[in-house]
């Protein structure tokens, strides 16, 4: 793929928009997981269940007209709209691509780290889908943690035996691969 400029913990530039991170185990293991169970929230989408799904039904198969009740699912599919009707009618016909787009972002970072070596190597399209799959855990893990972009700071403050510290250097340090892709992908 070109000249690498691969750093430990944080990706670098690649030739032709790409972008290249060395992870050990440990990292692989917990992104991976993570993906996973973004994956089980998302859901497997409709006529994921049918052995020869229409297509043509596919694309005309309607999605839900109300918001998710889970609050990490609400804060990945929030309303478009204020006014509850133009929200719905809205919901049925965009949430399923929404959701199959998170699917594949977040199936890509899973094949990406299921693949030999500690280096990541992304193309530049791949690099795209890892900072949506980024940007859905943070949103997963911020919603669960409660967390809002006016109290950012008091996470830094949490005591070592609080119970959501290990979830907060989760979304922490999704955070710094997050900011580090986009530093990546636009130098």
């Amino acid at each position: 793929m070109g000249r690498r400029r691969a750093r430990q913990g944080a990706f670098g530039p690649v030739e032709g928009g790409g972008a290249a991170i060395l992870l050990d185990e440990d990292e692989i293991s917990i992104l991976r997981s993570l993906a996973v169970q973004l994956l089980e929230l998302i859901g497997p989408g409709p006529g994921a269940a049918d052995a020869d799904p229409d297509p043509l039904a596919e694309i005309f198969t309607e999605g839900p007209s109300k918001p998710p009740e889970d609050p990490a699912l609400a804060r990945l599919f929030p309303d478009a709209y204020e006014d509850t009707s133009d929200a719905s009618e809205f919901r049925r016909f965009t949430e399923n691509d929404l959701r199959a787009r998170k699917r594949d972002d977040a199936l890509l970072m899973v094949r990406s780290l299921d693949r030999d070596g500690s280096e990541i190597e992304l193309t530049a399209q791949e690099a795209r889908q890892w900072m949506g799959a980024l940007n859905d855990l943070r949103l997963t893990i911020g919603a669960y943690l409660d967390v809002s972009e006016d109290d950012q700071n008091g996470l830094y403050q949490l005591p070592d035996d609080d119970e959501r510290k290990p979830m907060v250097m989760a979304y922490l340090w999704l955070g710094s691969l997050q900011e580090s892709l986009v530093e990546a992908v636009t130098s």
